[in-house]
């Protein structure tokens, strides 16, 4: 039991470690505030440019990976109960803290991104063809609309929808994902609430424009 508390543990502490504040402060820069003022990718390339973005997001979909592979490890002689070497249970598990430290950061004053980046690279390591999904639809999105939130959310929502869609094909996923999936789906949901109520109201930046409110 001590095992698996580490690892959720050192998932979360992995997890808070921002991207774009670690880069920003290499820099003399906080980009919370300036533009958006969210700790993520996309604004990182709004605030510092696409090189800039482009080490933001890698450490951010590395940090995801690292975790879901954390949650793979078992140590011999080490009592873990039963229950935890479910199917994807414990990668699943610490990719969700190491989201949620993404996204409210010990170290930073739990001021962080909204939790994307880190989700897809976890499902990298756990489920590439369901990330392959997910990045398509919004990269699909990206094109028709140019509104990076409302294609986040898409594509978030795409993860559940199809790993449904997978699994009535004749793909079997274990229910750990499934959780997962919809846990994610709801946090990416609750994140970018303030992109979907500006994008109503006609206010949400598309790439290549200045946003006109914070």
């Amino acid at each position: 039991m001590a095992f698996l508390i580490a690892q959720l543990i050192v998932a979360y502490l992995l997890g808070s470690i921002s991207g774009s504040l670690v880069l920003g402060h290499l820099r003399g820069v906080d980009i919370r505030t300036q533009g958006s003022g969210n700790a993520g990718g996309t604004n990182a390339l709004r605030v510092a440019g696409w090189r800039f973005a482009l080490g933001v997001v890698a450490i951010d979909v590395g940090k995801g990976a690292l975790a879901a592979w954390l949650g793979g490890l078992s140590v011999a002689g080490l009592d873990q109960p039963a229950w935890w070497s479910s199917p994807l249970l414990a990668p699943c598990a610490c990719a969700f803290a190491a989201v949620l430290g993404h996204c409210w950061p010990v170290y930073f004053g739990f001021r962080g991104g909204k939790g994307a980046g880190t989700a897809f690279g976890a499902l990298l390591v756990m489920a590439p063809l369901l990330a392959g999904i997910m990045f398509t639809v919004w990269l699909a999105v990206i094109a028709a609309f140019r509104y990076v939130g409302f294609a986040t959310v898409l594509g978030a929502l795409a993860f559940p929808v199809g790993l449904w869609l997978l699994d009535r094909s004749g793909h079997a996923f274990p229910p750990a994902l499934a959780a997962f999936a919809l846990a994610i789906a709801a946090l990416i949901l609750f994140t970018h609430r303030a992109n979907l109520r500006r994008m109503v109201r006609g206010e949400e930046p598309r790439i290549g424009r200045a946003a006109r409110s914070p």
